[in-house]
């Protein structure tokens, strides 16, 4: 299922980025640390760093980091339990501990108004490798509403915790810098108790299209070739069979492409750099996008993808994923071919 939503990027001022975002297919591997690194986990870090050193222009670049929280908290009302021990995995500012105490995150107008689910948590773990992101907002309202716990990790890709620990998992908008994708899923897997589940929202796709292609044009224009300023993003349609993989059970994968309109490529630019969001992949040392193919880039990006008002449309294509940790007690399906009702029938009903 895909439902689209068109935000209006808040004004900033300061303009700079030397990275953006494609796609692709995750490969499988042995057993084992993974065989090649795209990422640079340090590079990522610092760019974590930096971009909440300046607190006030990363605050506001948090317009999408907020909403694909508090999108995926809503997914939280179907589930009625209450959790004793939560892990937000990748917390980056603590954005899924701001939406657990919102009021009403029910999207449906006609549904009863729900309370907040940091009403039924005893305890938030928040763990993140950037402790100046994790602390940023940590004399906000929003701490005092939930008993929140801050762990500075080492290495986001070596979790460093028990086996069936939490209650459940969390992870929003961070787990598309992981190298070892499988291999954390099948950590976080471990973590979680049985018959707890594990519901994460990422980045992938088609996310940034639009730059995207305009830099590869007008890169090929003015270089006649191609360099590696774009991150790599999992397919929507390998996410089931990375859960799987990992041991996760009665799986939801459901996609949202978020449309954020921008005065002009820069901005766009500028924003990314403020979320901590720059390329991350190793061999971007190969320089930055010169001022000329960013010139280029620009008009060819009004060129193929302008609004009729000026402004540049932004798709970030959301993955949301939840899995459930196998438990004897658990609902499992009928065995294949044990139906009784021809689906095609059903479908052919008026």
């Amino acid at each position: 299922m895909s439902q689209n939503l068109r935000l209006l990027r808040p004004a900033t001022t300061r303009l700079r980025l030397d990275g953006l975002i494609c796609a692709r297919a995750y490969a499988t591997q042995a057993p084992g640390a993974p065989r090649f690194q795209v990422f640079n986990r340090r590079t990522k870090w610092m760019q974590k760093e930096r971009a909440a050193s300046d607190v006030e222009a990363s605050r506001t670049a948090d317009y999408l980091k907020d909403e694909v929280a508090r999108r995926l908290c809503e997914r939280l009302l179907d589930v009625k339990r209450h959790f004793p021990k939560v892990l937000d995995l990748g917390a980056n500012s603590c954005n899924i501990a701001r939406a657990l105490t919102q009021d009403d995150l029910n999207p449906d107008p006609e549904a009863p108004k729900s309370e907040p689910i940091a009403n039924r948590i005893t305890e938030l773990v928040a763990a993140e490798s950037s402790e100046k992101l994790l602390y940023r907002d940590a004399d906000l309202p929003f701490n005092k509403a939930l008993n929140i716990t801050r762990h500075v990790l080492d290495d986001e890709e070596s979790l460093p915790y028990d086996p069936e620990t939490f209650d459940l998992v969390l992870s929003s908008l961070s787990m598309h810098w992981i190298n070892d994708l499988p291999g954390v899923l099948s950590q976080v897997n471990s973590i979680l108790k049985k018959d707890c589940a594990f519901v994460g929202a990422m980045l992938g796709g088609d996310t940034l299209f639009e730059l995207r292609t305009s830099l590869q044009l007008a890169e090929q224009e003015r270089k006649g070739g191609i360099s590696p300023h774009v991150s790599p993003l999992a397919d929507v349609k390998d996410v089931g069979g990375l859960l799987q993989r990992a041991g996760f059970k009665m799986l939801t994968v459901d996609v949202d492409d978020i449309i954020v309109d921008y005065p002009n490529m820069f901005a766009l630019m500028h924003d990314l750099q403020a979320m901590g969001e720059s390329n991350a992949i190793i061999g971007r040392e190969m320089g930055p996008i010169g001022r000329d193919t960013l010139m280029a880039g620009e008009a060819i990006y009004r060129a193929l993808h302008g609004n009729e008002d000026g402004s540049l449309p932004a798709t970030f294509r959301i993955i949301y994923m939840i899995g459930w940790r196998e438990s004897e007690n658990q609902a499992k399906p009928l065995p294949r071919g044990s139906g009784q009702v021809s689906l095609k029938d059903i479908l052919e009903q008026k």
